[in-house]
């Protein structure tokens, strides 16, 4: 039986990743920006928020609980992939990548990607979109566009599937598992 380590694994050398780009991605709610966080500091890598990276339209449109489109999305996706591009050591990116298309557009710009998609029920994902501080421009009357727009990633190349309602620490401890499991090597020169 294959123990799972419960607390977040250290940076220690080992853990680090040269050319290693891992999008943790799900639906508003579910978790992404903590565990992306979580896996960035395992593997010393780079964090980037990817809601950080929306133009103002997006983020205005947003605010007033208006759904993203596929429009919308076009040139922050587009961004999204410079920016994973501009750390050539690797990085880590939340980011919803709904469809996809999406994640298409996202492997165009970076062909070696992985994804870690946390899957959450609508409930935990509202409770936890009305519980945040800080001014996010989200609301939760939009976590069920979310839902309606979610293309589940399962049997796409590159994915690892996991329970968003479970503790940050063991579902990092799963991620770097996985990363060595599959023996992830970079193609970056």
């Amino acid at each position: 039986m294959i123990q799972v380590q419960t607390s977040v694994p250290s940076p220690s050398s080992d853990h680090r990743r040269e050319g290693l780009w891992i999008i943790v991605m799900g639906v508003a709610g579910c978790g992404k920006s903590t565990l992306a966080q979580h896996v960035a500091d395992a593997l010393k890598l780079t964090f980037i928020e990817g809601d950080q990276f929306h133009p103002p339209e997006n983020i205005q449109k947003m605010s007033q609980g208006i759904a993203l489109d596929d429009a919308d999305r076009e040139g922050w996706l587009d961004r999204l992939g410079v920016e994973l591009l501009s750390y050539p050591g690797g990085a880590v990116l939340a980011c919803s990548a709904l469809k996809r298309a999406y994640r298409a557009r996202l492997r165009q710009a970076v062909q070696q990607l992985s994804f870690v998609h946390l899957s959450v029920t609508q409930e935990l994902a509202n409770a936890r979109v009305q519980a945040r501080v800080g001014g996010h421009p989200f609301p939760s009357s939009l976590v069920a566009s979310q839902f309606a727009t979610l293309e589940d990633p399962r049997g796409e190349e590159r994915v690892l599937q996991l329970d968003g309602a479970i503790a940050p620490s063991v579902l990092c401890a799963k991620t770097i598992k996985w990363i060595d499991a599959q023996g992830f090597q970079s193609n970056a020169k």
